[in-house]
């Protein structure tokens, strides 16, 4: 029987750029824009800071760019960075139903070698999509499982798509291909304990997956080998992860359909610096505010319907949902975060500082936000919001969001993610050259060198 790794290198070895469905190009051109303005505001963070000063010790050198200053670090060192970065605020693009943040290591890597390649635009676009759509098949054989044992879907699941990337972008053969998959499967990581405390390791998982999948594409062209059942053998990532005789991993999913249906569509952008899975909560209670004129002391209670599998990532323990201690911990609170939207009246790249995470008025509220379990809600392959208000005066307004902003059966137009990219990159940036970016990202698969859209990223920023 051949194996899935098998199925997986085959499809990548004789897919090529005229294959991609038009509008799998557009979006990957979108992600591509998306991903770089979100690292170069992930830049801005302290969190940004402390990884690109790590970055001139663990990865000197002048491969590829930083995005975003005027340095630069080896192929890895570049991945590493532009991919952590791009976590920082919670603000990149998920996969609906895996829940794994696929293009910011995608995007890091492809850039960080097609600076080292001097590869094409279309090359970068066809090895983005690769690993986009691996990345999310990979996630989807038991989707809701991981975050609940305690992994980071992205941690877990990324690094495979940046293998194939990868080998895709080194021209690697099939069995190269199996190889650089299976020695994958030994760099994959992802715990989420962070979460306890809001400290940042989570976001450095992009870079990880980044850094692992060109290392093992790397190594496996030098002849190193891996295990050829990575995902399905006996001690491969599900039966070693899952650990639950309950669970049967659906393998149908990895394969089924690969060119003509792509997974990558369900992926969603995110109009939201916050755990994807409040986004349409966020929306729901923001045409609430807009429509009555509601202010804080206007609300008595606000009441979230959830589905059951979001509970333990955004709703609980109240002890840290409740009262964040870090921007880390407000973004994936459910109460918080639609707390401080009422009371700011939007949420974006300013989100979460400081300030709101000590504002009386935001905490109180954030108090009086309720969640119900209904079991009758979707599972993660739709977010679905539905907000129920009570005002002081005893009436109730509600709101329901079928399908969260940003997702394919609510998509944003390129004007709202350009419009996000220019706001991302403002205060590094001139308005100059973030239109600059603009343009070569829109326009990337006409590039003759991924070069010619990473060299307007460099600033005179350290």
């Amino acid at each position: 029987m051949t194996g899935a790794s098998q199925k997986l290198s085959d499809w990548v070895r004789n897919l090529r750029f005229d294959d991609l469905p038009e509008d799998v190009v557009t979006a990957t051109r979108l992600r591509v824009l998306d991903v770089i303005g979100l690292s170069i505001a992930g830049g801005q963070r302290p969190f940004g800071r402390s990884v690109r000063q790590s970055a001139s010790s663990l990865y000197p050198g002048n491969d590829a760019r930083l995005w975003g200053t005027n340095g630069a670090a080896s192929m890895l060192g570049a991945a590493f960075v532009n991919g952590a970065l791009s976590q920082a605020l919670e603000f990149d693009d998920t996969h609906n139903e895996s829940i794994v943040h696929m293009s910011s290591p995608a995007v890091a890597a492809a850039l960080a070698l097609g600076d080292r390649l001097d590869a094409s635009g279309r090359g970068a676009i066809l090895a983005v999509a690769i690993g986009n759509e691996i990345s999310c098949r990979v996630g989807s054989l038991a989707p809701g499982q991981f975050h609940k044992r305690g992994f980071h879907p992205s941690g877990l699941f990324a690094p495979f798509g940046v293998s194939w990337l990868a080998s895709k972008m080194l021209g690697l053969d099939e069995r190269q291909m199996i190889c650089a998959a299976g020695i994958t499967g030994s760099f994959a990581a992802g715990l989420i304990q962070c979460w306890v405390d809001g400290t940042h390791s989570k976001f450095l998982h992009p870079g990880w997956a980044a850094q692992s999948g060109i290392a093992a594409a790397t190594m496996a062209g030098s002849g190193v080998t891996g295990p050829l059942e990575v995902l399905e053998g006996r001690f491969g990532l599900y039966a070693s992860h899952l650990q639950d005789s309950n669970v049967t991993p659906d393998w149908n999913r990895l394969t089924d359909g690969l060119g003509d249906t792509w997974e990558s569509r369900n992926a969603s952008f995110k109009p939201f610096p916050a755990a994807h899975v409040i986004h349409p909560y966020i929306s729901a209670l923001l045409r609430l505010r807009e429509r009555h004129s509601l202010l804080p002391e206007h609300i008595r209670k606000i009441r979230c319907d959830v589905a059951p599998y979001i509970v333990g990532i955004v709703c609980e323990p109240q002890s840290e949902k409740l009262r964040p201690l870090t921007d880390s911990h407000g973004r994936v609170s459910l109460q918080y975060t639609l707390a401080e939207a009422l009371v700011r009246g939007k949420l974006g790249k300013q989100g979460y500082q400081a300030d709101a995470l000590r504002d009386e008025t935001i905490l109180g509220l954030t108090q009086r936000v309720e969640y119900r379990v209904d079991p009758s809600l979707p599972g993660p392959e739709q977010f679905k919001g539905v907000v129920a208000v009570e005002l002081t005066d005893g009436a109730i307004v509600e709101e329901i969001e079928e399908h969260n902003r940003g997702s394919f059966q609510n998509p944003m137009t390129t004007q709202e993610i350009v419009a996000k990219f220019t706001e991302n990159v403002d205060g590094t940036l001139s308005g100059e050259s973030a239109a600059s970016i603009v343009d070569a990202a829109l326009s990337l698969d006409r590039l003759d060198s991924v070069a010619h859209l990473t060299e307007l990223t460099v600033t005179d920023h350290d």
